[in-house]
Parts: structure tokens; C-alpha cells; sequence
């Protein structure tokens, strides 16, 4: 495939409860043993430490080509980062960085989750949104291996959050901050046309 002939996107998904590791991820994260059948592991090409993706949490795969925006990936990260600030704004949240980690955290709770990977200036992975997971789903691990620092979610905050709602407010936040513009596809559809590329 030519990295250069697909389009900017975003796919929107929502997994079954897994826990993922990034490259560099340490097993002492983990509070379960990584053989037990009972917990869904995968070691994933993305950076960061191990998290959890499950019901009620959109994870959002960015796939972007930074050459035609910029070839930085800590811009990157920050534009992922003001994506879900933005998003929250709009539920009347202040989603808040915090110096020297990644994500975006609401009254101190992490609400918001970033791991990226990128090739050639090619990205894919990016963010996880909570909106209202089961948040003791965390428990099982140190997410992202901060220690210090409690997992929250929309649903915290505004009881009657629902994925749907949060869905199209998340695009619009991200078409917004890319410059671009979203259209529903079907992914099927969208992975046949971008293998048909090469």
C-alpha cells in the first residue's frame, strides 16, 4: 500500500474487555498472572505502558500521515490530547494535562489514555476515552504504570453518559483539530478500499 494515498482518519471503536502492553511495557504492571486463560493479553505495536479497553470506552485508531501536518510526534500527542479536552469542554468537563505524563485527567482522575505508534510518519493507535466503563476492570493493573494517579470516567462526573452521545462530539473534536473532515464508513468497506491501494 502507499502510505501516502490513504486518506487521514479515524476509526471509533469499542473492544470486549482486553488489556494491552506497549513495546516497552513492564510485566510488574500487571496484577494477574499473564498466563492465567482468565485475562485477555496482547502486547501491541503501540508506545506506552499496559491499559485496559473494554465496554463503554471509545478507543480511537488516528491514522494520520504527519508529513502533511507536522513531522513532530510530541505535536502529535498534544493534538490527541486537546481532541478529548475539547470533547469533554463540550460536556461542560475541564480535561486538564498533567506536566511530564500524557493523557488527560478530570479533578485529578485519568479519564483519557494515549499510546501512538508511527512509521514513516504514519500513525496508528492513539487515545482511549472513558465514558463509562467498569472502572474495577483497572484494578487488575498499574495503568500506564502510574501508580499515584485513580482511573475516572465521563459517567463520574455526568451520571447518564452514553457512547452515543460522546461519539459524534468526539469526531467533530478531532476533525476540528486535524482540519479534515469525517465521513461514516463501513469498515469492511474502508479496509477493502485501502488494500485495493497497492
Amino acid at each position: 500500500m502507499q502510505p501516502q494515498a490513504l486518506a487521514d482518519g479515524l476509526l471509533l471503536l469499542s473492544h470486549p474487555p482486553v488489556y494491552t502492553l506497549g513495546q516497552g511495557a513492564s510485566l510488574e504492571h500487571l496484577r494477574f498472572d499473564p498466563t492465567d486463560p482468565a485475562y485477555e493479553l496482547h502486547r501491541v505495536e503501540r508506545g506506552g505502558e499496559v491499559t485496559y479497553h473494554g465496554p463503554g470506552q471509545w478507543v480511537g485508531y488516528a491514522l494520520m500521515d504527519l508529513r502533511r501536518h507536522q513531522q513532530d510526534l510530541h505535536w502529535y500527542l498534544r493534538q490527541l490530547e486537546a481532541v478529548l479536552m475539547t470533547t469533554l469542554g463540550e460536556f461542560g468537563l475541564k480535561g486538564e494535562r498533567l506536566a511530564g505524563l500524557t493523557g488527560v485527567w478530570v479533578e485529578g482522575c485519568k479519564v483519557a489514555a494515549i499510546g501512538i505508534r508511527a512509521t514513516r510518519w504514519i500513525t496508528w493507535n492513539g487515545f482511549a476515552l472513558n465514558v463509562n466503563p467498569d472502572l474495577r476492570a483497572f484494578e487488575a493493573i498499574v495503568p500506564c504504570g502510574i501508580r499515584d494517579r485513580p482511573v475516572g470516567c465521563l459517567a463520574d462526573f455526568i451520571p447518564h453518559v452514553c457512547m452515543s452521545q460522546v461519539e459524534p462530539i468526539l469526531a467533530a473534536a478531532f476533525a476540528a483539530q486535524f482540519d479534515c473532515t469525517l465521513k461514516a464508513v463501513n469498515l469492511a468497506q474502508w479496509l477493502g478500499e485501502a488494500d485495493g491501494l497497492g
